[in-house]
């Protein structure tokens, strides 16, 4: 059973900093994208940033550019997410999520995609 868990949420004042984690379990990252994605109170889900985990490339929404910076542990199965100079706009629900979409020599492709449950990052003071 594929279980993504993420931890480090929590109330933070602005211009703080957090660190999320994203822990796999039954699912070992490879050639993936994983992200993360954060839900605000009546919007919808926004990507914020994304790692190719074997590669390490990686991508940045505008508004997050020079302040998040996402990274991967390959020992540890891990992507994490540091968040630096929060701003009450920053405030969301944020998801882990791991996507992989492999290619068989017949020709069929299969794409695979998992959400953690989440973790509530506040950002007020």
């Amino acid at each position: 059973q594929v279980q993504l868990v993420e931890s480090g949420g929590g109330l933070v004042q602005p211009g703080g900093s957090l660190r999320l984690s994203c822990i796999a379990s039954g699912f070992t990252f490879r050639n993936d994208n994983i992200g993360w994605f954060r839900q605000a109170p009546g919007k919808e889900r926004e990507g914020v940033s994304t790692i190719k985990y074997s590669t390490g490339t990686t991508y940045y929404e505008d508004s997050v550019k020079g302040r998040f910076t996402i990274s991967r542990e390959n020992a540890k199965n891990t992507v994490s997410l540091q968040m630096n100079s929060l701003k009450p706009e920053d405030t969301a629900v944020y998801y882990c999520n791991a996507n992989r979409t492999t290619y068989y020599p017949s020709g069929f492709v299969r794409t695979e995609d998992y959400w953690g449950q989440g973790t509530q990052v506040t950002v007020s003071s």
